[in-house]
């Protein structure tokens, strides 16, 4: 390249160099000019600024929803107002010689109040932490004089979950709970370190809709956290009122006549699923969970020897024992296994496959039919069906009914129980079925389990002759039920087995404690031993193990049902003696408090 070329090359870049000093020069004057303005003319006015203009966010909890009995006019659930103390990080500087004077002040452990602090240390700094709730009038009193001083503790207003009828209802109800890490993960959007979620019961199956939308007002404070000026208000959402479909009276009724016992009792409605009244015993009192457990408070509740957080109503699997003798009945007639007219001898006892199995009667029943089987619980005639039905004929009916399966109540923690198969034993054991095991099974006993809440819809099914119904606690949440709605079963298996039941309780059958006059009530009872008295004694687990579970399940009246009542008292020996008079009590209450016609046998 010539010395010329070489020459134009560098002036044109010098060129260019000069351009981009010039701009460059040009935004740092502007740069500078702005600088002077702010720090030297505008002084003040930043300052003031600065100062004035930092912003808080403070949540505005909604009320939770109001949940009353069907009538909508005795509160089983409502709210107060409540002070609580909440931690704001991003207030201090030095958080540890904060959380003593914090804690100095709600005289507290500072160990607690740190550890409630680092639970929620990955939330940002701003988010208040609760560090104390239910706080005393003088409590908040004693924080508004020191809030100066604090700036990173603050007083803010909840409204707090009252249950005034304390334990009744309990475990339809449910209770709150601080939300965990999972609740804060799932619920994000929705959720704060420090709100209270539903931990069971309609409070949890219904939370979202119970709780209603939170508010938010944004405030204007100083350097000392001081409140200068509003920016933005939007007031909560309250849930709306929730009316529940329980029968006051019936609920306590049925408390009444479980306490000092462990059991559940279910009454419903056949003719729509609504649970009128759903009792668990031992129960316990959800106020009791409104305050923030510590991890020790929570591990000495739920060791409870008692377990009176299991809903033994949902959650409670029980060998049936004779209540599933109907079900029997059903298969056996529908499969023309027997006839209508069909009788099997008692004689006590009866040797099959080689064992020798005895009925409850030792002196024996005689010959009976099927209604009377049902009527006297006779083992031995439910022998006989067990030794002619295959264990996956008696599987088919026993799912078509309801069982194995959950009811599809609309409230969390049901159990689906168990219905033996062939195939689920080679499933989970790897073993063959063997025919001996399905003369057990006949009678309610082996592998089958079952919950009280699956009993009462099985029976309300037996009611409806095969309509299926699905169970539910709040008014207007019916849908149609799990599976087949009705069964395509012959309507004289559904008499013929209806007629046992009204023969158990009116005519001198095992169920007669259920009876009530002009009630027309039809039932089942049952008893299931859980273990032997020899074994009970070789194991020393003292009598009470040795004894039977009671049941009793029914409707009323016969020919128009609107009423299933299902009876369990774990322990409680006979059915015939212990939980049969307890559905009749409560059949009775219904008779009474509804002034139903008198009903008869032919109604």
């Amino acid at each position: 390249m010539s010395d010329k070329g070489i020459y134009e090359d560098f002036s044109l870049v010098r060129r260019r160099a000069r351009r981009i000093f010039v701009i460059v020069a040009v935004l740092c004057g502007l740069a500078l000019a702005v600088y002077w303005k702010i720090q030297i003319l505008d002084y003040k006015k930043y300052e003031s600024l600065a100062v004035a203009n930092r912003t808080r966010e403070i949540i505005l909890p909604a009320p939770r929803a109001i949940l009353t009995d069907r009538t909508g006019d005795i509160i089983l659930a409502d709210n107060r107002a409540a002070f609580k103390a909440s931690f704001i990080r991003e207030n201090t500087r030095d958080e540890a010689a904060s959380i003593a004077r914090v804690a100095s002040l709600l005289e507290l452990d500072p160990s607690v109040v740190a550890s409630r602090i680092e639970k929620y240390k990955s939330w940002p700094a701003f988010r208040p932490i609760v560090v104390k709730d239910r706080l005393t009038f003088e409590e908040v009193a004693r924080i508004e004089a020191r809030k100066n001083d604090l700036p990173e503790l603050i007083v803010e207003t909840e409204p707090r979950r009252l249950y005034p009828r304390q334990s009744f209802c309990s475990h339809v109800l449910g209770y709150l709970q601080e939300a965990d890490a999972n609740d804060l993960k799932e619920r994000a959007r929705e959720l704060r370190p420090g709100d209270m979620v539903g931990k069971m019961g309609i409070e949890q199956g219904y939370d979202r809709r119970i709780a209603g939308r939170e508010g938010r007002v944004i405030d204007v404070v100083d350097s000392l956290g001081r409140k200068q000026s509003e920016l933005e208000r939007v007031d909560p959402v309250p849930g709306k009122k929730l009316a529940l479909t329980i029968d006051y009276d019936l609920q306590a009724k049925a408390e009444e006549l479980l306490a000092g016992r462990e059991g559940a009792i279910v009454v419903l409605d056949p003719s729509n699923g609504e649970i009128l009244a759903l009792a668990s015993f031992p129960t316990f009192d959800p106020n009791k969970f409104i305050t923030r457990f510590t991890p020790e408070e929570w591990q000495s509740f739920v060791n409870n020897p008692d377990n009176p957080l299991l809903n033994r109503a949902l959650q409670g699997q029980y060998s049936p024992g004779s209540l599933f003798k109907p079900v029997m009945g059903i298969a056996a007639l529908d499969s023309r296994t027997i006839g209508l007219e069909t009788t099997f001898y008692c004689g006590g006892g009866i040797e099959i496959y080689g064992a020798l199995r005895r009925c409850w009667n030792e002196a024996g029943h005689g010959a009976l039919s099927l209604r009377d089987a049902i009527r006297y619980s006779c083992n031995v005639f439910f022998y006989q069906l067990g030794r002619r039905i295959p264990i996956d004929t008696i599987a088919r009916y026993a799912e078509m009914m309801g069982l194995g399966r959950k009811t599809g109540v609309d409230i969390p923690g049901e159990k689906e129980g168990l219905v033996p198969s062939t195939r689920w034993k080679k499933t989970t054991r790897n073993e063959e079925w063997y025919p001996g095991e399905t003369i057990s099974v006949a009678i309610g006993q082996g592998p089958l389990q079952v919950t009280p809440l699956q009993m009462a819809v099985l029976t309300a099914r037996l009611a409806n002759r095969g309509r299926g119904i699905r169970p539910h606690l709040v008014l207007g949440a019916s849908e149609e039920p799990p599976g087949d709605s009705a069964l395509n079963v012959r309507p004289e298996v559904f008499e013929q087995v209806i007629e046992g039941m009204w023969r158990s309780v009116n005519e001198g059958g095992t169920g007669q404690g259920a009876r009530v006059e002009g009630f027309a009530a039809c039932g089942k009872t049952g008893s299931t031993q859980t273990i032997s008295r020899e074994t009970a004694e070789r194991i020393g687990t003292g009598a009470k193990a040795a004894k039977t579970h009671s049941w009793f399940t029914g409707f009323a009246p016969r020919a128009q049902p609107r009423l299933v009542v299902t009876v369990l008292v774990e322990y409680g020996g006979g059915g015939g003696a212990t939980a049969a008079p307890i559905a009749g009590k409560l059949f009775s209450l219904y008779k009474s408090n509804h002034d139903r016609p008198r009903s008869t046998q032919g109604n």
